[in-house]
């Protein structure tokens, strides 16, 4: 469930990849496992409805997730999935009024995530000109994947969405290179995968750096320069992003800023918005 403005627009058109909750049969808070922990106050078996979960779908705490322990549901993000297998693929079908579409549903609700992550990617990717030469390569690659979301639910619950989503992170690899070279040349680090937990970085020029699937938690990130940085993956939860920059940041999403910690001055990409909890 986005913490965030839903009433924002994307600046590039990835207003269908935005979760429209009103229109999605909670399937967020059927399909997934939760583990009790610091983020979610049950434990909860995937195809069990939580506990919270109304008749009509709607979260009963939802102006209270944060206080009543269930922090890690404002930060999921389905990228628009939920809607998209709801309407779409089912065509309003609920699994409740029929509980034989129940079991498929679940199944297809993650892969449909998955294909509507990489959409997300692709659009961005589109809107970068130091990304030009590989324009027609990555146009294929959201074409094919746009096709996919449209597939039959069967074929949904059967495909190999991993490796498809290999393919796609080669080409959006390739995309982050020719962006991130844009970048001052001594300040294209790699820190693919790194350990920064709780790493001081207040300040620090990360301008061009990878960060894909770096471990951030708890760090300081105050008044940092993530511009250019590739973002895939990055762990940001609870990390301080007080005064950072992340406008011309890569592959950003909003599930990684609503895990962060923030404020008014904190700088972000046009296409997403500041969570409501972060500090004013």
């Amino acid at each position: 469930m986005p913490d965030d403005d839903p009433t924002a627009v994307p600046a590039d058109g990835r207003l269908a990849l935005r979760a429209d909750c009103a229109n999605c049969f909670g399937l967020c808070c059927v399909a997934l496992t939760l583990t009790a922990s610091a983020d979610f106050a049950m434990n909860k078996e995937a195809g069990k409805p939580c506990r919270n979960l109304r008749d009509d779908f709607r979260c009963g705490i939802h102006t209270r997730l944060r206080s009543e322990g269930f922090s890690g549901c404002t930060v999921y993000d389905c990228f628009g999935a939920g809607q998209k297998v709801s309407q779409e693929t089912y065509a309003g079908r609920d699994w409740r009024r029929e509980p034989s579409t129940a079991q498929q549903m679940f199944q297809v609700f993650p892969v449909m995530r998955q294909l509507h992550e990489l959409l997300w990617y692709l659009t961005e990717a589109l809107t970068l000109p130091a990304a030009e030469p590989l324009h027609a390569e990555l146009r294929r690659a959201r074409d094919v994947t746009e096709r996919l979301t449209d597939s039959p639910a069967g074929s949904l619950a059967e495909l190999d969405v991993s490796a498809h989503r290999d393919g796609v992170a080669t080409l959006l690899q390739r995309t982050s290179e020719l962006a991130r070279a844009t970048a001052p040349r001594r300040k294209r680090r790699n820190h693919r995968g790194a350990d920064l937990i709780g790493a001081r970085l207040r300040g620090a020029d990360l301008r061009g750096a990878d960060l894909r699937g770096a471990y951030l938690i708890a760090a300081d990130l105050t008044g940092a320069d993530l511009r250019l940085a590739d973002l895939i993956g990055a762990d940001f939860r609870d990390a301080e992003l007080a005064g950072a920059d992340l406008t011309g940041s890569l592959f950003l999403t909003q599930a990684q800023l609503n895990a962060a910690r923030g404020d008014a001055s904190t700088k972000l990409p046009p296409a997403l918005t500041r969570p409501s909890h972060w500090a004013a």
